[in-house]
């Protein structure tokens, strides 16, 4: 039985890097301790109140609203928002005129700085005036001139075009509960015994993860999107990630997908599990298209050559397997 050991979100972009079990060695190699941020020599942030704002720059700090959940506000706890109708691919903001009076753009001469964000996320947009408005995951982001203090979000409701935004740039209050009620669920890697493949990783629901060669290790970036992350779901995280006594922290990482969502990554590589395996055990997808593999708890993908015990391996495909 694996006991699970929580990873410290904050810490996996940096750790996933350090790949400590290389491919071929034991794949049952852990640290068993929990990494503090001063031995990977990053440095912690300091709270919003502590970090010193330089002239004409802003501070964005998180914020909790009753029914959204947590927000984005600025350092008076003025909730901020996000306009439909701009653009974050490429940022691009179009509320000026009437539109700012109302909705006042979040404007700062100089980059600016985040607590409890992640600082890859803040940018900042020029707009048609010149004026330099931050963006968060791509969004420009505004004040509502009707919200009188901390806590408050009139624009919430103000029109469908406006949402107060989160610190991962997201609309607030989608789903069935906000965090302000039920936190995120943590997301598990466990490892399991596929006869024929030996030890493989899971999620939570016990099935087989899969990596995908036309990703490439460390590269970043997941290349199955559409119908490929249909059939191949990855494996998303929203808040901290658990593993088990098996596998190596210091493999664990994330990267962002081009929806914005978060990915799990283990030894640089991008994880998935198979909509064809209907129970855990089941490794259906290894081999298939030649491109999928199930993962060895290293982070390595299981030897193309072994084949699940029982199982019919679907075939190579024009398709690469979906």
């Amino acid at each position: 039985m694996n006991r699970a050991r929580p990873v410290a979100a904050a810490l996996l972009a940096v750790a996933g890097l350090a790949l400590v079990t290389a491919c071929g060695t034991n794949p049952y190699a852990t640290s068993g301790t929990t990494v503090q941020p001063a031995a990977l020599g990053l440095q912690q942030q300091q709270p919003a109140s502590t970090v010193p704002a330089g002239a004409g720059q802003v501070q964005l700090v998180t914020s909790t609203v009753e029914g959204l959940g947590t927000v984005l506000a600025d350092t008076e706890g003025h909730t901020l928002y996000r306009y439909a109708k701009d653009t974050a691919k490429p940022p691009k903001a179009v509320c000026d005129g009437a539109c700012a009076e109302m909705w006042p753009p979040l404007v700062s001469d100089t980059p600016a700085l985040a607590a409890g964000v992640d600082a890859q996320l803040i940018g900042q947009v020029t707009r048609s005036d010149g004026q330099q408005q931050v963006t968060v995951g791509g969004w420009p982001v505004y004040r509502y001139a009707k919200d009188t203090g901390r806590g408050i979000a009139l624009g919430q409701n103000a029109s469908a075009d406006w949402s107060a935004i989160t610190p991962t740039g997201e609309k607030a209050g989608q789903g069935p509960a906000s965090p302000a009620t039920e936190p995120a669920k943590p997301t598990t890697i466990g490892t399991t015994e596929v006869g024929g493949l030996g030890p493989v990783l899971t999620d939570q629901a016990g099935n087989t993860l899969y990596l995908f060669t036309k990703d490439g290790k460390d590269s970043g970036t997941s290349t199955c999107d559409g119908a490929c992350a249909k059939t191949w779901p990855p494996v998303r995280v929203d808040g901290r990630i658990t593993v088990a006594e098996s596998v190596d922290t210091a493999l664990i990482g994330q990267i962002r997908r081009s929806d914005g969502t978060m990915q799990v990554t283990v030894g640089g590589w991008p994880v998935y599990s198979y909509s064809k395996d209907e129970a855990p055990g089941e490794a259906n997808g290894h081999g298939v298209g030649n491109t999928w593999y199930a993962v060895e708890p290293s982070g390595c993908k299981v030897d193309p050559a072994r084949r699940p015990d029982a199982q019919q391996v679907a075939a190579a495909s024009s398709s690469g397997g979906y």
